[in-house]
């Protein structure tokens, strides 16, 4: 009796071991940077049954041995908690790390299976030994091991929160019969994309006489998020300008708008008060990033109003990912340099290339003769500048040969301004204190006084030439 009674004891207290013990869940936490940087994803041994059993189930006399299993009960796919969303079962592997602290036995033809994925049909976990004699395991916890390959986060979606799958084991003394392996995923936004500077630069005039919008581009951003977000921005309260000859003043930051390439975002003209650009919530895809590139424009007429004078004009953009509930934002910001290289053009037309004085009256050699050429010069300059205007010799060439007609004989004006500079070998000037101007049409006025026509008198009867030619000074 007495062994009888010690062998009913060990069995109710083997019993009452499985029966107390609670189901414990799987929580398997990925983290942000597994997901976001596609990299595998290995866990810890993590505990998932306990035993306190050292042997495995056998059939016919000790052979024939009965394989641990797991199966879900809950379909093929890990369901989000609090969304339509889902994950396939395939995305996590598993396999047995120890238990009792090591592997099992695998005398005797016992194997260990490679990683794993569930399934609702029964997947073996351990392959025992095909004889009892073969050998057992250990007490204690029993121990897995959990991947989820790289590949997975770039194909899926992880969507924050938890995704679960119920499962079931085949062994009665194995404790929990029955329980949950969750996927915990974090709320998370993060920018992947650090451009912390645009340098922008305008070389060419011809940027200024297009009728088209001005599109700058501020390159790809990525930004890897677990949540829905919006994308938001704001800018500096003006643009701060500095002139190529260092003096600072403002431009509106409202003449430039911020959007993009492509639907992503909606154009709106940038402010100092952060604004939501985002037509829609952008939402978590597959890859769990969104890529898009944020474009700036400017109008033709913008552009040329207040971005035309050499120099450099710098702001920063501010933008800020939010979750569409509010509780997460990732903030990155943008310093946008817009510099605009000194340039200057001066443009005569081909029918204002030849000026010509013919003196066939005695009045035009007492009184001398004036001409005014309309739009002769087309002149543009970013800067601020002062003209001026010189000839190559200072005598009048006859067929190539100098005579001794001095070139001062002509003065050259600007119509609007009272002065007439005598064209010489030395640059005179004859325009004052230009501001920047593009495309700016100068009628030009030559003029040989009283003085210099009746210098001519006696002269040969023929041509007589001299070149005219033009420059800016920066002031």
């Amino acid at each position: 009796m007495k062994t009888m009674r010690a062998f009913i004891i060990g069995i109710f207290t083997v019993c009452c071991g499985s029966t107390a013990t609670k189901a414990q869940d799987v929580y398997l936490s990925i983290p942000e940077n597994n997901i976001f940087n596609r990299s595998e994803f290995t866990s810890l041994p993590t505990r998932v049954m306990n035993t306190n059993r050292t042997n495995w189930d056998y059939n016919f006399f000790g052979f024939a041995p009965t394989a641990p299993t797991f199966n879900s009960t809950s379909g093929p796919t890990f369901t989000h908690s609090s969304s339509s969303s889902s994950l396939p079962s395939s995305i996590l592997l598993w396999q047995l790390e120890s238990m009792g602290g090591q592997l099992p036995s695998t005398g005797y033809f016992g194997y260990l299976p490679g990683f794993q994925s569930f399934s609702t049909s029964a997947v073996k976990w351990f392959e025992p030994s095909v004889s009892s004699l073969g050998g057992g395991f250990n007490r204690g916890n029993i121990n897995f091991t959990f991947k989820i390959p790289a590949a997975q986060f770039a194909a899926n979606i992880f969507r924050a929160g938890n995704y679960s799958m119920d499962i079931s084991q085949n062994y009665n003394d194995f404790t929990p019969r029955n329980f949950k392996t969750i996927l915990v995923i974090p709320s998370s936004i993060r920018w992947l994309t650090t451009s912390l500077t645009k340098y922008i630069e305008i070389s060419s005039l011809n940027n200024y006489r297009t009728t088209g919008t001005q599109v700058f581009s501020l390159e790809n951003t990525e930004i890897a998020h677990t949540i829905d977000f919006n994308f938001w921005a704001k800018a500096s309260a003006n643009i701060q300008f500095t002139s190529s000859k260092g003096v600072p003043g403002t431009r509106n930051i409202a003449s430039i708008k911020l959007g993009s390439n492509g639907s992503a975002l909606t154009t709106k003209a940038l402010s100092a008060n952060f604004q939501n650009f985002s037509p829609a919530n952008l939402s978590v895809v597959a890859g769990n990033r969104n890529s898009f590139t944020p474009e700036l424009y400017v109008s033709a007429d913008d552009f040329k109003n207040n971005f035309f004078e050499a120099g450099t004009y710098t702001f920063e953009l501010n933008f800020n990912a939010i979750s569409t509930d509010n509780s997460i934002n990732s903030l990155q910001n943008t310093a946008i340099q817009l510099k605009v290289l000194p340039r200057s053009e001066i443009t005569i037309p081909s029918s204002g290339r030849n000026v010509n004085f013919n003196f066939n009256t005695a009045a035009q050699y007492t009184n001398g003769q004036s001409q005014m050429i309309p739009n002769q010069i087309i002149l543009s300059n970013n800067e601020s500048f002062e003209l001026y205007v010189k000839s190559d010799e200072n005598y009048f060439k006859k067929g190539g040969l100098q005579t001794d007609i001095n070139s001062n004989i002509l003065q050259i004006g600007i119509d609007g301004s009272s002065v007439n500079a005598p064209l010489s070998k030395t640059p005179q000037k004859i325009l004052f204190n230009g501001t920047p101007a593009l495309d700016r049409e100068l009628n030009v006025r030559y003029t040989i006084p009283s003085a210099g026509a009746q210098s001519l008198v006696g002269k040969e009867n023929t041509t007589y030439s001299i070149n005219v030619y033009y420059s800016f000074t920066a002031i």
